[in-house]
Order: structure tokens, then sequence, then C-alpha cells
């Protein structure tokens, strides 16, 4: 059966051509993870494709997806992407120039809004109730998303949620692709608000969600069972269909291996075979490929 990871990083040695800072890299980490490293794990944990989501440690620039275009160029039958971009400018037709620039390549899926941090070059500072995301200054980049069939990808905690269902009522032509669900952590409960507004949330059809991160959340280990009632919840309201299985590897590598992060789902009882076929490779399918 097929299996993509939806969701995994990747970036190459710090060089004077492509530099990043140091203090941006995941715990545990002093150099280089690059596509070559990413395979060979996929290949170990028998990972067909992977999607790799562009960090902040290359800017926002026009720079900042050239690792990730290098890699997809490398594997262009195993590795697929998401892009960063700046999304404010003083000129609309260079924002939406911008955005078909990152996204004109056919396996890059969309781009990124890091929802939780704060907008900046390197974002590395928790904000989980910025509300930049909500900005009339970013009307370029939704409308060119709807013109371009291409996704938004939001990384948000709990406590934007409700501002993800703005954007997807206000943008129902776009689709919108929740990241981590939505990072839970020691500050929510999946039978509480904020959290539980992924409920009214997944009343929006252009709305996806990736079961992903859960070694970085959990505090039991694998298969971090403590982690399920969320995962159930996000069944419940969302349906497989709409449920997309990530590692986010390497970024919890204090946390667990590369294969740690994915096999917990087959552990989980209330999930199907067919449940677990649209995490695996059917939801990815259906939102990106058809």
């Amino acid at each position: 059966m097929r299996f993509v990871d939806t969701h995994t990083h990747t970036w190459g040695a710090d060089t004077e051509e492509l530099p990043w800072p140091a203090e941006i890299l995941p715990p545990g980490w002093d150099g280089a993870y690059t596509a070559r490293d990413l395979i060979a794990d996929m290949d170990a944990a028998g990972v067909e494709e992977s999607v790799m989501v562009t960090t902040p440690m290359y800017g926002r620039g026009v720079r900042a997806n050239e690792y990730a275009m290098r890699a997809i160029e490398a594997y262009p039958d195993r590795l697929w992407g998401v892009g960063l971009m700046d999304f404010y400018g003083d000129d609309p037709e260079a924002v939406r120039a911008d955005l078909r620039r990152v996204v004109g390549h056919d396996r890059m899926l969309g781009v990124r809004m890091h929802a939780c941090l704060r907008y900046e070059e390197h974002s590395t500072e928790l904000d989980r109730t910025a509300d930049w995301i909500l900005d009339d200054e970013l009307e370029p980049v939704w409308e060119e998303a709807a013109a371009q069939d291409t996704s938004i990808f939001v990384f948000p905690k709990a406590e934007q949620l409700s501002m993800i269902e703005t954007l997807a009522g206000r943008y129902p032509d776009v689709q919108l692709v929740v990241d981590h669900m939505a990072f839970p952590d020691e500050t929510t409960d999946p039978d509480a608000e904020p959290w539980t507004d992924f409920e009214s949330l997944a009343d929006h059809e252009n709305v996806a969600v990736k079961v992903s991160s859960l070694p970085r959340s959990s505090e039991s280990g694998w298969p971090y069972e403590d982690l399920w009632d969320y995962v159930r919840h996000l069944a419940d309201w969302f349906g497989a269909e709409r449920l997309m299985l990530g590692s986010d590897y390497p970024w919890m590598d204090d946390w667990a291996d590369y294969e740690e992060c994915l096999s917990w789902v087959e552990e989980v009882p209330f999930l199907s075979a067919r449940d677990y076929s649209y995490l695996a490779h059917r939801t990815f399918e259906s939102v990106h490929e058809s």
C-alpha cells in the first residue's frame, strides 16, 4: 500500500550560498538533515513518499525554498514540497507573482503560514493568539491561492482555530490544511475549548487536518495513548477522509525515531483498515492529486 508521510523537514549544510542560523535547528541537532538522509529513513521505515515542509531557517525571500526545490529535482518520484513566502508587500501583484513562483513546480503543494509564530524572517517565538493571518493585506495571497488551485498550510495553536474557521468561510475555494492537530499541549484538553473548536471547523469542506507530530506533544511515549482522544475526535468530526498522517521528523528527534513517529497509528484500536488507508495516502491523493 502506498504510504505518504505528509510532514517532514530537510535542510542542507550551512553554506555561504544557503546560510542558516544555528539557533533555529530542531532539538538535538547541530548540522544538516539532508534529502538523502530523509530518503534513507523513509526506505528503512517503508515510506514511499514524503512532503518536505520548508522551515523558516532560510527566511522568506526568493531563496527560502531553494533547498526543497533541489531535493525534489533529485528525488522527483519520492518527494513533495510545501513552501514559504513573504505574505506582505507594497505591490499586490508582486505578492501574487511570488506565490505563483513558489507553487510553479507541480510537486510544490502550497505555502505555509506559521500562524502561532511572530511574523518575522526567522520565526521562532510562540504567539498563540496572533491574528495576523486575518489581515486584509493577505487578500492577494488567498485570491491567488484560489486561482492557482493550491493549498494553504496553517500551523496554529488551539486558540487560533476560530480564526481558521473565519478564513475557511471567507475563502471556500482555497484548500486549508491544519498542521499538527493545532499542536495539543499541557494547556489543551481534547474535550474542552478552545481545542474543540475543531468540531465547528469540520463543517467547512475545504479544511483537512494533519495528524502529525504526536511524539512532540505526548507525555506517555510510543504509541502516545495520551493523545488518542484528540485523534478520536478528529476522526469523528472530519472523518478519516480529511485526515493525513505526518511525522514532523526530524523536529522531534529527542522524542522519537522516524519509524515511531508514524507507526503509532497501527496501534490505535478505533481506526479501521479503511481509516488507515485514508491517513496513509488516500486523503493526500484527494486533497493534492485530484
